[in-house]
Order: structure tokens, then sequence, then C-alpha cells
């Protein structure tokens, strides 16, 4: 049993921070703008095969707001901070399967591949639970290998955020922000596939992430752009609808 279960005053502190991350996430997440490329990948290739999305842990609390109510199973380690994760999502409609890549891993792969074969999309945190933060663990490649079901990596970048002194960096959107969602093409993971495919798979999803980081990216100075533009556009027009008017 964690330790952290033995004792009232961390139960306390967990029900606390629980209560309070929801109350945050939903304040900001009802506040935020939305960018979004590529959606349609998650709708698959309209077999029964769900996908396994793939995202880095500091982007939890802005996927956690806009993936809600799908019945999405996410991998959530057992630690204090997963369990606080794990409260937090299910009031958000997740389900959660627990363990991670050091500890129960095997177990919690077996009971997310049981729920993608059900006709459930998984979600996993691909540098979770304790890093190295933006490094693939192999085990989202694994769950690909077998299930037969596709892994499809995305990246949400905010315009404005706060960034925690946590090992992974979390990002939490500022009100009003704007958020770039991008979501990538299925990585299919050959059932055949042995440790050296495995390890090709986790590098082609590690280039993934990366590129679609730079892509959410583009897209916020694409927006910053036009809207740059259209305060100047509005602008001149009001200067020279004065200048009519001062001639006049």
């Amino acid at each position: 049993m964690p330790g952290w279960r033995e004792s009232r005053a961390q139960r306390l502190l967990l029900g606390a921070i629980s209560a309070l991350s929801v109350l945050v996430t939903a304040a900001i997440g009802r506040s935020l703008r939305w960018k979004v490329e590529g959606i349609g990948q998650l709708q698959g290739d309209g077999s029964s095969r769900r996908p396994i999305m793939a995202f880095w842990h500091s982007r939890l609390l802005p996927a956690t707001y806009y993936f809600r109510d799908r019945g999405i199973v996410v991998l959530i380690s057992e630690t204090f901070a997963g369990e606080w994760i794990a409260r937090v999502v299910r009031v958000f409609g997740y389900g959660a399967s627990r363990g991670s890549t050091s500890s129960r891993g095997a177990v919690a792969l077996r009971e997310l591949a049981r729920q993608l074969t059900a006709g459930s999309t998984a979600g996993i945190a691909v540098d979770g639970p304790s890093g190295p933060p933006r490094q693939v663990k192999p085990g989202v490649v694994w769950l690909g290998r077998l299930t037969g079901n596709p892994v499809i990596p995305f990246h949400m970048e905010a315009s404005r955020s706060w960034g925690l002194r946590s090992w992974d960096r979390t990002q939490i959107p500022r009100p009003f922000a704007t958020v770039a969602l991008v979501v990538g093409r299925p990585i299919e993971i050959p059932p055949d596939a042995d440790d050296e495919a495995i390890e090709g798979k986790r590098l082609e999803l590690q280039s993934a992430l990366e590129d679609l980081e730079h892509r959410a990216r583009a897209l916020l100075l694409d927006g910053a752009r036009r809207s740059r533009s259209l305060r100047l556009a509005c602008d001149g027009d009001g200067h020279a609808g004065n200048a009519r008017a001062d001639h006049r």
C-alpha cells in the first residue's frame, strides 16, 4: 500500500488539492479559445480500432478539459500525485488504469489493452509519471504492438501560460488564452515488431511530438499576426474616417 494512504493528513491534503484542481481546471477551461488542426485523425479509419492518444505530461490540464466526457481511459501512476490526477480526471469523464512503466506497468498496460479491445480510447502521457521530460518511454509502443491500435500523437500550446517548477514544467494556460491543438498522423505498430522495430517506432513518435509542438507554436504565431493585421487595418480605417470628417 502506498505510504500516503496510511496517513490521514495526507488523505485530507489529497482531497483538498483534488477539489481545488477540479475548480481551477473547469474555470480556466471554460475561458479558453481553441485553434484546432488535424482533429479528424482521432475519428479513426472506419474500423473498430480506437486510438491510443500520446502526449506530453506537461499538457495534462488543457488536455483534460478539451477531451472531457468522452470515456477516454488514461494511464496514471499509483503515487500521491497520480491519485490526485486520477480523482480530477474522473470528474471530467475519464477512466483510469493505475500503474506506470516503472511500477505495475505490465498490469496497467494489460488493463489498457483490455479497454481498447472493448472499444475505449486510451490516453498516455508518454514521458510520465516522472520523466525525463519530453522523452517518449516505450510502453505506449508496446501497447500499440499488443493491441494493433494506432498511436496518435497530439500537442497543445497556450498563447499565455504559467509554468510550474515541476519535473515536467507543467504548462497552465492563463484565463482567456488561446490554445493551439495539433493532432498528428497515426503511427502503426506491426504485431511482429522486434526490439529494434519498437525502438524505431519510439523515435518516430518522439519526432512526431516535437514536430507537432513546432506546428502548434506556428499556429499561435499566425493567429497573432492576423489579429495584429486586423487591428492595424481597423485603426487605419478609423484614422481615414477621421481625416475625411476633418476635411469636410
